[in-house]
C-alpha cells in the first residue's frame, strides 16, 4: 500500500473515531450498551460524563435540595379518618416544626394518588418555627379500608418524609339509594 492510501485511511479512521466519541459524550440522555471487546481488560471502561438512565426509564426524579440540611418534626405522622362516605371531602392539617438550625425549605409534597392532594408552604420556615401541610382526601368511589401516603421532599436528611392517612370508605345514603334504585323515605313532617 502506498503512503497516500495509508495516510487517507488513518485520517478517515481518526475522523470517524472523533465523531463517534463526540456523539457518545454529548448526548447524556442516551445510554449505549457496549459489547465486550476484549475479555482481558480488567477494569471497565466508563464514560467521562454520567449517563442519565432516569430519562430512559421515564421515571420522575425529584432532586434533593442542595444547601444546608435541617430537621423536621411532625406532631403526628399518621391520621385515621375512621369511617367516611364515598364522594366526600376530608381535610387534615399536619403540623410540623423546623427543629434544625437552618431554614427549612420544602420543595415538594405529593400524594400517592389523585384523591390525596397536599398543599405546603412555599416560603422557608425559620428554625424553631412551625408550618402546616394541608391535605384533602376525596375518596370518590373508593370503598373499604384505604391507606394513602403524602411524600414531603425538603432539605432534610433523609430528603423525604412520608405521612399517612387512613379511612374506611363506605357508600353514603345517596350512593346506596342510587345503586339500589330506592328513594329514602322521611318519617314525620
Amino acid at each position: 500500500m502506498n503512503d497516500n492510501v495509508k495516510t487517507g485511511l488513518l485520517i478517515a479512521f481518526s475522523v470517524l473515531t472523533l465523531v463517534n466519541t463526540v456523539m457518545i459524550f454529548s448526548n447524556d440522555d442516551v445510554s449505549y450498551d457496549r459489547p465486550e471487546r476484549n475479555t482481558a481488560i480488567s477494569t471497565p471502561i466508563t464514560p467521562a460524563t454520567p449517563i442519565n438512565t432516569a430519562v430512559n426509564n421515564n421515571a420522575t426524579v425529584i432532586p434533593e435540595n442542595v444547601g444546608p440540611k435541617t430537621d423536621i418534626q411532625f406532631a403526628e405522622m399518621e391520621h385515621d379518618f375512621g369511617v367516611i362516605d364515598q364522594n366526600t371531602t376530608n381535610p387534615k392539617v399536619f403540623t410540623f416544626t423546623n427543629t434544625g438550625s437552618e431554614p427549612l425549605i420544602i420543595s415538594n409534597a405529593k400524594g400517592s394518588c389523585g384523591c390525596t392532594v397536599p398543599d405546603y408552604p412555599r416560603q422557608p420556615i425559620a428554625p424553631g418555627e412551625t408550618g402546616d401541610i394541608k391535605v384533602v382526601y376525596s375518596p370518590g368511589n373508593q370503598a373499604n379500608q384505604q391507606t394513602k401516603s403524602i411524600t414531603i421532599t425538603a432539605n432534610t436528611e433523609p430528603a423525604t418524609t412520608v405521612l399517612k392517612i387512613k379511612a374506611n370508605v363506605t357508600p353514603g345514603e345517596d350512593t346506596e339509594a342510587a345503586a339500589t334504585g330506592t328513594v329514602p323515605v322521611q318519617v314525620g313532617g
